[in-house]
């Protein structure tokens, strides 16, 4: 009888393991991030762990309800004395009966998740749809007959020329208090939606100084990120983030929405988890910034059309199939808490901007929001990075977009090595072109690893594994550095001229750090890393290849990489791996968060939401789901960097050896020269 399966998120680590052995236990033999200090004696309460049930297509697993065995006397006095979250399992007393899919929350990780979705420095026009009115009211006459409110309203009108506007009941009932506290002085707070009346959200006695804040949220498929603004000046008073914990229904959109069709309450399930994210995520925003969630009155929202339909509490099921119809493609503007948003002002507005279309949703009009393709003289390729890509080609005459399902790979899932950024994961990798010896630097030290004072400067975090820049740098490195060739075969040690490239079953690997000296892991990248990496850069590429067929062009003048992680790639290694087009580098730069950038123009600027919701019905959407040369381009972009289309402006700076392991060329060795194999 086969051993069960147990699946590690956010890691995409997995491994079989014997019946009755605990969860900890298996986390710590997989090099599973699963932090405990007690010695499993469920005491610490770090090991906490989050199983999911059901039907997972993507692993190849279908989850029953007692994968894990029974609560035990542990856990139930635990959770007496300090509480355990629904679901949460402590992983040294929960042990494994059959197959089963784990999520590994945050809190529960020693190295903790770095999300690099901060804010990018913006001049952004401040003219919030949040705004604060100072006011003094007549007091009441008694041969006056109108109420508290009416004369409100008239102060505001005489005051501001705010005509008129909805009071929800909740505030009205604060409203004479307000007044008589603040000796017929009060600061009125108003949200005006994109349509409709303006509403009175708050009343307060007397001038009100503190900040009026809002939040900014880039809600994605990996990661959650949050910038907490103030609303008169534009600042940015704290940005933060999440992984979303989604993660543990399936990693990349259609297995979310696989585990929403095959699992009845699947879709509310995941809805109820990402909502309790961005609470969360609320509440850190404000707390790095020592103001209270409740002072936050708005928040923008922007996302892909499936998390925007999980958010929302709608069935994503048709997003799963064609013609992918979306529920509605347009602006929503709700109440904070209609979200489950409840940690915010009880009167909080939410604003969440249009989808484009199926499969190119609020995040894709943020970043042309951000980065306005339709205003460029240039003809510009905006690419946001991600589990699923979004991309844009355009200039003032037209604008297309389409959608990549790239999956994890860039974010260092389904990666032998690979983890999500943290302290200790190699995010920066060389490779010497003669010697092949590798050198790095981990996120949390300036230091490259061949530096004095590299190991003592790393001694906390240690190297533990390597991340999404980094796999991406150390595939291009090792390209050209002659140890893989065109087709992405990783040579020999005979071939290579390196004992670094050893035997891996069937194929090699390249060993970037041994571990030897500082107890910490063996980080390689094996051969089926590399074809994780072709997989999701060919569809990242052919996506951009299939619009700038529908434009016409075998060329473009300038690119933009957005995201997380396009902040933290070079252009070049982007361009040695076919990523991206081949243009000049100097003609790639980065627009950092420019999803998080356009939430926060939103946010700040009324006029600039319908702006986006023009913009949006001019944009072409092209669907690479059932174009058929979307094939083609796939395949022809697997060679690195391309099988077919010339990179003329990248071999200027990168010359690329002409090796082919395949046919048994001896590399760099034999000058690149190749030779028969013997039969």
């Amino acid at each position: 009888m086969t051993d069960p399966l147990v699946i590690f998120t956010p890691s995409g680590k997995r491994g079989r393991f014997p019946v009755g052995t605990p969860v900890l236990t298996a986390a710590r033999q997989l090099g599973v991030d699963l932090d405990s200090v007690c010695g499993g004696r469920g005491i610490c309460s770090k090991c906490q762990v989050t199983p999911a049930f059901g039907e997972f297509p993507k692993h190849g697993v279908t989850v029953a309800p007692h994968a894990l065995s029974d609560w035990n006397a542990v856990e139930a006095r635990y959770d007496e004395k300090r509480g355990l979250k629904p679901g949460r399992r402590l992983g040294c007393q929960a042990a494994i009966q059959s197959d089963v899919v784990i999520d590994v929350p945050p809190e529960s990780q020693v190295h903790r998740q770095v999300v690099r979705k901060a804010a990018t420095d913006r001049v952004i026009e401040m003219d919030p749809a949040t705004r604060r009115y100072f006011v003094e009211v007549a007091e009441p006459d008694i041969h006056d007959p109108s109420g508290d409110l009416q004369r409100l309203k008239d102060a505001l009108r005489d005051n501001w020329e705010i005509e008129s506007f909805e009071v929800p009941l909740p505030v009205l009932a604060g409203l004479q208090s307000a007044l008589r506290k603040g000796n017929w002085q009060v600061t009125a707070t108003l949200l005006t939606p994109a349509a409709g009346a303006p509403r009175l959200i708050d009343v307060a006695p007397g001038f009100v100084e503190a900040p009026l804040l809002g939040l900014a949220i880039d809600l994605g498929s990996t990661t959650i990120a949050g910038h907490l603004c103030d609303l008169s000046t534009g600042a940015v008073l704290a940005s933060s983030g999440i992984m979303n914990p989604q993660i543990r229904f399936g990693e990349d959109l259609m297995s979310r929405v696989s585990y929403a069709m095959m699992n009845p309450g699947g879709a509310a399930e995941m809805t109820g988890a990402v909502r309790e994210a961005l609470n969360t995520l609320a509440a850190e925003t404000a707390r790095e910034s020592r103001a209270d969630p409740a002072d936050i009155v708005e928040a923008v929202i922007v996302c892909n059309p499936v998390m925007h339909h999980l958010m929302l509490g709608l069935d994503p099921t048709e997003l799963g199939q064609a013609p992918f119809a979306l529920a509605t493609s347009e602006s929503l503007s709700l109440a904070a808490d209609e979200l489950g948003l409840n940690c915010l002002h009880p009167q909080a507005g939410a604003y969440v901007l249009p989808c484009i279309a199926g499969h190119v949703g609020a995040d894709a009009a943020a970043v042309a929001l951000s980065e306005s393709p339709e205003q460029q003289d240039k003809l510009t390729l905006i690419i946001d990075v991600g589990t699923n890509a979004e991309i844009m080609l355009g200039n003032r005459n037209r604008v297309l977009a389409c959608s990549s399902p790239t999956g994890p790979a860039f974010e260092g899932a389904q990666i032998s090595s690979g983890q999500r950024a943290a302290p200790g994961a190699i995010e920066r990798v060389e490779i010497a072109p003669l010697t092949k010896e590798p050198r790095f630097r981990v996120i949390g030290c300036d230091l490259w690893s061949d530096d004095p004072g590299f190991s003592a400067a790393t001694a906390v975090t240690g190297v533990t594994g390597i991340c999404g820049s980094g796999i991406i740098e150390a595939v291009a490195e090792m390209r050209i550095a002659g140890l893989l060739d065109a087709s992405g075969l990783i040579g020999s040690a005979e071939q290579t001229g390196t004992s670094r490239c050893a035997p891996d079953g069937r194929t090699h690997a390249y060993l970037i750090h041994d571990g030897s000296e500082d107890g910490g892991p063996r980080i390689t990248v094996t051969q089926a890393d590399i074809r994780a990496i072709q997989l999701a850069k060919s569809a990242l590429y052919a996506g951009a290849r299939l619009l700038m067929d529908e434009m016409g062009v075998d060329r473009v003048e300038r690119i933009v990489l957005a995201g997380a992680f396009g902040a933290h790639i070079s252009p070049k290694h982007a361009m040695v791996l076919g990523m991206i087009p081949d243009a000049p580098l100097n003609a790639v730069t980065s627009a950092g968060n420019a999803a998080g950038t356009g939430a926060r123009i939103a946010l700040l600027n009324h006029a600039a939401r319908g702006r986006i919701e023009q913009i949006v019905r001019r944009i072409t959407k092209v669907e690479t789901a059932v174009e058929p040369r979307f094939q083609e381009h796939f395949v022809n972009a697997n060679a690195i960097p391309h099988a077919v289309d010339p990179f003329p402006e990248l071999a200027q700076v990168v010359d690329l050896p002409r090796v082919g392991f395949n046919t048994g060329a001896s590399g760099a060795g034999a000058g690149g020269r190749r030779r028969r194999r013997r039969n």
